[in-house]
């Protein structure tokens, strides 16, 4: 079997097509897999550091303006996507594939839509709540559209093509119960363990909000707290402790890291985490069923973060608060009242997991994997 993955953006989009592809290989071993990006997005690094083949089609993103400059962008844009049909074309010809599987990013389109004009079998994974613009694209021409949640069926045109699979959370999450997580960690001592980040390399107004709450932790240390600064933020957050008055030695209980690599034991280990929305994340808290308190970042495309963070609040898991007017003295209020409240947190906690999908890679294989037969 012959199989191209196409995708980009980021890496929500290119890791769910990594475990699909790693799961292929398991069930298969003479599975020939090709990845398709754009030539210069992050899959192409990212799949660079895997053993899989990798092609590119020269497109490039639209920009939701009418300003001069986005028209400019989005002609250019336009031109791209002209020519990807010849690199598509160029592409499907020489690799002759049996399945192809977008997992999201504009990078997808070209090979996905062509490969259905040809009538191959196609598949899309959109892991955020909404459709995102490719994803709406492509609805009419994909056998199958594969979504993180069965609320998110609502959003499409098709829903008879929709299938709720989850996304994929790797494997290492579940390596370790939450008891042993917490005693590898050195928390295990009976108060609560808090998980903090806002992206890999942070944000600048989230961090100042952190550097207040821990100030306020320092004062009693309640509980446990975990935090990465990401690298942009790392030499400010050192400046503004300093300037409050926290000699981080001097607390064992707050760990403040510029990076949490060991991220699969420190969510499993985490009695509430405080996050942005992203759709790998609440894959991930969903999964391991977690309660959080989520922040949505305000800068994403077509407010996806938000959307994602409401289908967790409606559901009752998640606590979901506006950057827009917040401060660490509330955040702190917020988590100190979610961690001090059992019954509280049990019934998030049982919310979150009922949403959880462990085995969404095996889902969506099953999933591609009819559409060949």
């Amino acid at each position: 079997m012959r199989v191209i993955f196409t995708c980009g953006g980021t890496a929500g989009h290119v890791n769910p097509a990594l475990a699909l592809a790693g799961y292929m290989k398991e069930q298969d071993a003479t599975t020939e897999i090709l990845f398709v990006g754009a030539e210069r997005g992050l899959e192409r690094d990212l799949i660079s550091h895997t053993q899989y083949p990798f092609r590119t089609v020269n497109v490039s993103s639209f920009w939701r303006s009418f300003k001069p400059k986005a028209i400019k962008h989005n002609l250019v844009s336009v031109r791209n996507l002209i020519f990807a049909e010849r690199e598509a074309d160029a592409i499907l010809d020489d690799f002759k594939p049996d399945l192809i599987v977008g997992t999201g990013g504009y990078a997808s389109y070209p090979i996905v839509r062509y490969g259905a004009k040809r009538g191959i079998p196609t598949a899309v994974h959109e892991s955020n709540a909404i459709p995102g613009l490719t994803t709406k694209q492509l609805e009419p021409y994909a056998e199958r559209i594969m979504v993180g949640f069965e609320d998110c069926r609502k959003h499409y045109k098709h829903p008879d093509k929709v299938v709720a699979t989850g996304t994929p959370v790797r494997g290492d999450f579940f390596v370790h119960t939450k008891q042993e997580a917490k005693r590898a960690l050195g928390v295990d001592d009976g108060r609560p363990l808090i998980v903090s980040f806002w992206g890999s390399l942070g944000a600048g107004q989230m961090n100042r909000m952190m550097a207040e709450f821990l100030a306020l932790e320092s004062a009693h240390e309640p509980f446990h707290h975990i935090h990465g600064v990401g690298s942009i933020s790392w030499s400010a957050m050192q400046n503004e402790l300093k300037e409050r008055g926290v000699d981080l030695a001097a607390h064992p209980g707050l760990d403040v890291r510029e990076y949490i690599y060991d991220m699969a034991n420190v969510m499993r280990a985490a009695d509430l985490v405080l996050s942005r929305a992203g759709a790998s994340t609440l894959a991930e808290l969903t999964a391991l069923g977690v309660p959080a308190i989520l922040v949505p970042s305000p800068n994403v495309t077509n407010h996806h973060q938000e959307k994602n963070a409401n289908l967790l609040g409606d559901h009752g898991a998640a606590l979901v608060l506006a950057e827009d007017g917040l401060d660490g003295k509330q955040l702190f209020t917020a988590a100190a009242g979610i961690l001090h409240d059992d019954i509280k947190r049990s019934e998030m906690e049982k919310n979150m997991a009922s949403l959880g999908v462990r085995d969404a890679t095996q889902r969506i294989y099953e999933t591609v994997m009819s559409l060949l037969r």
